[in-house]
């Protein structure tokens, strides 16, 4: 997977070289299939988040949403164009986007960011995918993966998804677009959050400090540990009950940051249920389960989280049941099944 987007983002940027496109960074896999567990062995999903950085004479400002009706934090990226007016070089003949925006595009030819992929200078989610998938469609056959497999682009709004197939299997690839905060761990993002997210939110994604974490504990613990096999199993076993799979993962991660590693090995494997259960129930029960990442000032030397997400106050991810009667009531019983 990674192999195909590395390929995929170096001839995409050949490509934009000279454009004012956003530039395409190095894409990062997140998520549980590269976490090592998947909740159904047969519709694995490799997400992939590709982090985008302004082009010349444009800049990104992150602006948090203010709108407390609306789940999580989010952010908008507004484009503005930068004057790159030579400062000590008087006299120098150099024309500045943010001066001359009608001059460079006529001589250039080309459109700026704020032309094409915005809307009322802030971008816009659903046409920086259309873009980038139309992209992946014109560059396909410089691949060297189209010799071999075959490639279908599936519908999806908020994200790039890749389907591809050969005479003897099939992957799924959905490539999703971020903004870097502040050298971080932490990303805004275009995945999907409700049916009437605006195209111009980016949520805040944790993913790529998640899985950054699990790989440190793959580091960290016995070579037999089955802390992978505990999730995958409670996953799994919860997904068909429209469970949260992210609560389950979320009481595992916070065993992993409190249990001594060298307790995960495999002969401690009922103990290891045995404990997640325990700690699933008590936050149903209470109705609380403090988000991992956000305001956790205990995360392994190496996750690097902006100053206002480490001090943030951890959101409750069992906040709807305690406003939903019902839905507590289905959340314990799919527990009881378990």
């Amino acid at each position: 997977t990674m192999a195909l987007m590395n390929n995929f983002t170096t001839v995409l940027r050949r490509a934009l070289s000279g454009t004012f496109y956003p530039v395409l960074e190095e894409p990062i896999g997140f998520g549980s299939a590269f976490e090592g567990w998947t909740v159904r062995e047969d519709e694995v999903v490799y997400h992939v988040l590709v982090p985008l950085t302004p082009p010349l004479g444009h800049i990104f400002h992150l602006e948090r949403d203010t709108d407390h009706q609306r789940p999580g934090r989010n952010f908008r990226v507004r484009v503005e164009l930068e004057c790159r007016c030579p400062r000590e070089q008087q006299g120098v003949n150099m024309l500045c986007f943010y001066h001359h925006a009608d001059v460079i595009r006529r001589t250039t030819r080309q459109p700026n960011l704020l032309d094409l992929l915005c809307t009322d200078s802030y971008l816009d989610v659903k046409k920086t995918v259309r873009w980038f998938c139309a992209l992946v469609r014109a560059s396909w056959q410089r691949l060297p993966q189209s010799r071999s497999w075959n490639l279908a682009l599936l519908p999806s709004k908020r994200s790039c998804n890749l389907r591809l197939t050969n005479s003897q299997e099939t992957f799924h690839v959905r490539v999703l677009f971020g903004v870097q905060r502040r050298a971080s761990d932490i990303f805004i993002s275009s995945r999907h959050r409700g049916a009437h997210t605006p195209s111009t939110m980016w949520p805040e994604t944790y993913g790529v400090a998640e899985t950054k974490f699990f790989r440190h504990m793959a580091r960290q613990a016995p070579q037999d540990s089955t802390h992978l096999k505990c999730l995958q199993l409670l996953a799994s076993a919860l997904a068909c009950k429209d469970f949260s799979t992210h609560s389950i993962k979320t009481v595992v991660m916070r065993l992993l940051n409190t249990i001594p590693v060298s307790q995960w090995h495999k002969r401690y494997f009922l103990l290891q249920l045995s404990d997640t259960l325990d700690q699933l129930r008590l936050s149903l029960e209470q109705k609380h389960l403090e988000h991992f990442i956000v305001g956790n000032q205990r995360l392994p030397e190496g996750i690097r989280l902006p100053s206002d997400v480490e001090r943030a106050k951890p959101p409750n991810l069992f906040h709807s049941l305690a406003q939903d009667p019902a839905a507590h009531s289905q959340a314990m019983q799919a527990y009881l099944d378990l």
